[in-house]
């Protein structure tokens, strides 16, 4: 989807079970969409909206959880609602507190044996499908699927290839995979439609840690290529050699 001639969306609230409201900004993934469910969220949080015990943004929707013995879902419906007047959400400034990360990364071989084919698929040759996947920052448009795990994106149009219509049967932690225009770093080793482009040396579910999930919906990421011994002598480190900065 090109971004420039996606259609106004008029946001929508919905009721989501007995104790929550969905908040959707798209009917399509599109980085206005993505902006607008990750400043929305951040603005919820900040809100103190009287009843509400959760906020948490997906690709273009927020979910928000509320106690219904204690707050009615019209006061939530009411409150939300006064709360998306207050300016164009898919023009939002995304939150404060964001990081950007450079995360080394091996490209094809036996570590991502599907970046040729992934490169066929979107028409670019090897040199310039490598480029174009490592110079990207793409951000982490929600944490979902399997703990810690990121959806990143979005990339150029030519990267809209499919999914398999097969099954791998595993990647391993760290794998970068790609499809439909947007990467997932795997966080624990699982079965894929999508293909393997990439591997890492970061661990992104920390179960044993205050803040178990290393990524956070907003944070931007860049995949730099480097040598297989790069990587093998940063397996050692849990952020797998990544360089981190606070976006300013």
């Amino acid at each position: 989807m090109d971004d420039a001639l996606s259609k106004p969306f008029d946001p929508l609230i919905r009721p989501a079970g007995l104790g929550g409201v969905l908040v959707t900004f798209g009917d399509g993934l599109s980085e206005p969409a993505n902006r607008a469910a990750l400043a929305f969220s951040a603005a919820v949080d900040r809100a103190g909206i009287a009843g509400i015990e959760e906020c948490a943004p997906s690709l273009v929707s927020v979910f928000v959880r509320f106690d219904p013995l204690g707050v009615s879902l019209d006061a939530v419906t009411r409150a939300l609602t006064d709360l998306l007047q207050e300016q164009d959400w898919h023009a939002a400034p995304l939150p404060q507190g964001r990081r950007f990360i450079r995360v080394p990364t091996v490209y094809g071989g036996d570590l991502a044996p599907q970046f040729d084919e992934s490169a066929a698929a979107a028409g670019r040759s090897r040199d310039d499908a490598l480029k174009d996947l490592s110079e990207a920052r793409v951000r982490v448009q929600t944490i979902g699927f399997a703990p810690g795990q990121p959806y990143l994106g979005l990339l150029p149009e030519a990267w809209n290839i499919p999914r398999q219509t097969n099954l791998t049967q595993a990647v391993p932690e760290g794998a970068l995979v790609l499809a439909i225009r947007q990467l997932v770093l795997f966080s624990v080793t699982n079965p894929t439609g999508w293909r393997h482009v990439g591997q890492t040396a970061l661990k992104l579910f920390r179960p044993d840690s205050d803040d178990p999930f290393f990524l956070r919906p907003g944070d931007e990421v860049q995949f730099v290529p480097v040598d297989r011994d790069v990587l093998e002598n940063a397996r050692s480190d849990p952020d797998g050699g990544a360089e981190i900065q606070v976006i300013r």
